[in-house]
């Protein structure tokens, strides 16, 4: 199952119509790259024992963006560009011109494909069509935003914005440092403080949030990251974007589901999904509530 370890969030400017969406996938299936292929980038299933590359399930569908890239190192490609460069001078007692050489480079580039390394990636997201939100397991706004590239390619059309709400993340979580934290969430021992006029970034680990010396880096900051605990939960780090990251589900939510016999992978899969979801559903929901609601986009 992805246990997703990030989510950066997307609302839905446009209602889409999901019905047919399997068929939609399809246009963009995965491929392995061939011999003379630099990369590839389509939906894989997410199931195994599957071919279907869309899994629903209470609302929610389940896509998973597949990369396969060839790994060439520039000095190996350097070395045996400069050992043909070198061999047809000497043959030829001239220097080569840049566009000789450039011709030369894309030669050996195609010959040494077929032998690279490739490098596997998948990026997980889900839609939630009731609440018209998307959740990308991503680290970065690129590695979400080319997930979504291809939902929009595929889709034909796809207007998104990202999560924004009507209060400050960073406002909101600097208040309950210095007052009170909501009941449902631990504060935990990491912070990032944002010093006022841009002076800089101060990153605190392994100290009490409640520690004076903490309080007082505040009073002159706004804090940019929080860790966080939604008790027997979810532990995650709060990013004043309004991202997740770091995002770590109690034992107590991913072994719920043990007594599902580990033969019955899709029913496993299934009911993991649907728990996974709705727990990190609830946390932003929650999180939404504190901020004062999602902004309108006119």
């Amino acid at each position: 199952m992805y246990w997703f370890r990030n989510a950066i969030i997307y609302q839905l400017t446009k209602q889409i119509d999901f019905e047919n969406i399997e068929k939609q996938l399809k246009e963009c299936e995965f491929t392995p790259c061939g011999s003379a292929d630099v990369s590839h980038f389509g939906w894989s299933a997410p199931l195994v024992t599957s071919e279907n590359l869309a899994h629903q399930a209470n609302g929610k569908i389940l896509l998973v963006a597949k990369r396969e890239e060839k790994i060439l190192p520039v000095e190996v490609v350097n070395r045996e560009l400069n050992k043909r460069i070198t061999a047809l001078e000497e043959k030829e007692q001239r220097k080569l011109k840049k566009v000789e050489r450039s011709s030369l480079k894309d030669d050996v580039i195609a010959t040494l494909l077929p032998q690279a390394f490739s490098r596997i990636k998948t990026t997980a997201l889900y839609i939630d069509t009731l609440k018209q939100l998307i959740f990308v397991d991503a680290a970065s706004s690129k590695t979400a935003e080319d997930a979504l590239a291809l939902l929009r390619k595929s889709l034909g059309s796809l207007l998104v914005v990202p999560l924004a709400f009507n209060c400050a993340p960073c406002e909101v979580m600097t208040r309950w440092v210095t007052d009170t934290a909501p009941d449902w969430l631990i504060l935990r021992k990491e912070v990032e403080i944002r010093e006022k006029e841009d002076l800089g970034v101060i990153h605190c680990k392994q100290k009490d949030i409640e520690d004076e010396e903490i309080i007082d880096l505040v009073q002159n900051g706004l804090i940019s990251k929080l860790a966080l605990e939604w008790e027997n939960n979810l532990k995650f780090i709060l990013v004043e974007d309004g991202t997740l990251k770091r995002l770590k589900f109690d034992d107590n939510i991913t072994e719920q589901n043990d007594d599902i016999v580990k033969e019955d992978v899709t029913a496993r899969f299934d009911v993991d999904f649907v728990l996974m979801a709705s727990v990190l559903g609830k946390t932003v929901d929650s999180l939404i509530k504190e901020f004062g609601g999602i902004r309108d986009r006119l």
